[in-house]
């Protein structure tokens, strides 16, 4: 089995401004989460953004749920 080129993964998608973005608004979702005491640090869950974009952060778009469900749901 082939082994993974993690640095080649970062330069080729991680590591594009969109994804900088998108991965800063999930981040940002989790700790309003966190702070709003809806979540906790190493509880196994999932913040779901319920219209599917990690950069729309206001509370009435957010919810908890299990890591299972969330990357279950289709779209």
């Amino acid at each position: 089995m082939k082994q993974r080129n993690y640095r080649k993964e970062y330069d080729d998608y991680h590591g594009k401004p969109e994804q900088v973005k998108r991965r800063a608004g999930r981040n940002s979702a989790r700790a309003k989460m966190v702070s709003a005491g809806k979540a906790k640090k190493g509880d196994g869950k999932d913040i779901h953004h319920k219209d599917g974009n990690p950069r729309n952060n206001s509370r009435k778009n957010l919810s908890v749920m299990s890591r299972s469900r969330n990357r279950a749901r289709r779209g």
